[in-house]
């Protein structure tokens, strides 16, 4: 991974646009609609920039005056010139999507973002909504954040009473909260046997396991690709000769979970 993602909020602060064709006006609309002001490159409270000239010289001459001033630039189709690139965004207010190629290539950006988009149901913002209005009532419930956390994965699970994929009531979250006490995730472990090395090899259903799990026990050649793929959380044992494994050819995973109750 050559690039680092991060979310900024811009929203009533400056950000510097140069140029003035189309591309510079596309630039505008996605300041404006995260509620950034653009402004020039005289105004000293910018910390991020954008430019969108026609002469490539130009444009690189601008980027080092900018980026002598501390400010990260976005430089239209000169990706070599770029401090950040802007993904294509599938947008579920708050809930957003980055798709980014790292400049490589934005078409391709766009067409991930299109299959995304019919992925996401229109009212994945609203569920994001709830669950924040939820805030205060899940750390009543839940006062342990490992606990909380726990609930949370259970709901939101495939199939869960709040699959962010599926069907839900309007109200879903606090008909989970008034049922939750009743059916917490259990203590439980999965095995998983992997055939590849490649973690682009592992099936929907491991790689879900491997992103929900508090502990991961595994061969010690499982390559770093694949732990990559659990939660930074997640605490890792390294399993042993004598550690009990199943019969067969691969290497071993054993994910586990704590009951949230």
């Amino acid at each position: 991974m050559h690039s680092l993602p991060l979310f900024f909020r811009i929203a009533g602060r400056p950000v510097i646009l140069l140029g003035a064709g189309e591309a510079a006006q596309a630039k505008r609309r996605l300041i404006e609609r995260a509620g950034g002001i653009a402004v020039g490159e005289a105004d000293e409270a910018a910390s991020l920039a954008f430019i969108a000239l026609d002469d490539p010289e130009e444009s690189a001459q601008a980027a080092g005056r900018l980026r002598a001033r501390g400010i990260l630039v976005n430089v239209v189709d000169q990706p070599a010139l770029c401090d950040f690139t802007t993904p294509a965004i599938v947008d579920r207010d708050p809930v957003l999507v980055a798709v980014g190629t790292g400049g490589a290539s934005a078409g391709l950006a766009k067409a991930v973002r299109q299959r995304i988009e019919r992925l996401l149901p229109p009212d994945l913002g609203a569920l994001a909504q709830a669950l924040a209005e939820a805030r205060a009532a899940l750390r009543a419930r839940w006062p342990d954040a490992r606990q909380r956390r726990q609930a949370l994965d259970e709901a939101l699970r495939e199939k869960g009473m709040l699959d962010p994929l599926g069907e839900r009531p309007a109200d879903a979250v606090r008909l989970w909260l008034d049922g939750a006490g009743e059916d917490g995730p259990a203590d439980r472990a999965e095995t998983i046997l992997l055939t590849s090395s490649d973690p682009d090899d592992l099936s929907l259903r491991a790689a879900r396991l491997l992103g929900e799990a508090d502990r991961i026990l595994h061969d010690p050649t499982v390559p770093e690709t694949i732990l990559a793929r659990a939660r930074a959380d997640a605490s890792r044992v390294r399993l042993t000769s004598e550690s009990p494994r199943p019969a067969g050819p691969g290497l071993t995973l054993i994910v586990t979970w704590a009951k949230a109750s």
